[in-house]
């Protein structure tokens, strides 16, 4: 009877590990994918300054502008995107320690930070660089299709 209640409670743990191991892991790659998705929209992102350009009718002169701006963008920032991603991992790696070590966290979260303001720094710049490529109606149709989105800063020149 003994062999049975210690073979039920091996078993129960076993699972109990298994299940928490599953999620654990299940939770990791949610957090990494929500970091990268974080730095790409830090960055820019798809849709190139964080504007609401599908909207805007466009000359393909403009066109050509934006993605030489956005592809330099890319390529300069590179290096800053790829400190904010690191910044990130070390933050999540500072904050799942045991034991837990304050210093060690709230030195990751100053370098997330700085990381995240060199970013959307480079991200401003690119937005005023293809804000100045747009006609005054253009602007205004960038606004429009940001509100319809649910954008909350309005576009400026």
């Amino acid at each position: 009877m003994n062999h049975l209640r210690v073979y039920a409670l091996i078993v129960l743990i076993g699972g109990v590990l298994a299940t928490g191991l599953a999620f654990a892991q299940d939770q990791g790659a949610g957090a990494g994918r929500r970091g990268r998705d974080q730095a790409r929209a830090a960055a820019g992102g798809r849709g190139g300054a964080g504007l609401a350009l599908r909207g805007v009718n466009l000359t393909d002169a403009q066109q050509q502008q934006i993605r030489v701006l956005t592809e330099q963008h890319r390529e300069q920032n590179r290096a800053s995107t790829e400190r904010l991603r690191a910044a990130m991992d070390a933050q999540r790696a500072a904050a799942d320690a045991n034991p837990v070590n304050e210093q060690a966290i709230r030195i990751a979260a100053r370098n997330v930070a700085e990381a995240q303001a060199e970013v959307m720094i480079a991200q401003a710049k690119l937005r005023a660089a293809v804000l100045a490529l747009l006609t005054p109606e253009q602007r205004a149709q960038a606004e429009q299709a940001r509100t319809e989105r649910g954008g909350r800063r309005p576009v400026r020149p």
